[in-house]
């Protein structure tokens, strides 16, 4: 889904409760708007509520480096 696709919310939080998120997210190495969307999904899905049509957590960050094996001139 292109980001352009994504709907945007407004969400009002506790000051509190917005850094203890911002906190996890740095230690799981995302932005604190994908480690909410990653905590609803895990919720819906527990729930039994997530929908089929839901697409899965867009990729974000910088592509992941090619392995040696698979570099053509070895680096």
């Amino acid at each position: 889904m292109p980001v352009s696709d994504r709907k945007k919310v407004l969400l009002r939080l506790d000051p509190a409760v917005h850094d203890a998120l911002a906190r996890w997210a740095g230690q799981e190495l995302r932005s604190t708007n994908a480690q909410i969307e990653f905590l609803l999904r895990r919720a819906l899905d527990e729930a039994g509520r997530m929908p089929k049509d839901a697409g899965g957590m867009p990729r974000r960050g910088r592509p992941r480096k090619k392995s040696p094996e698979t570099d053509e001139n070895g680096a």
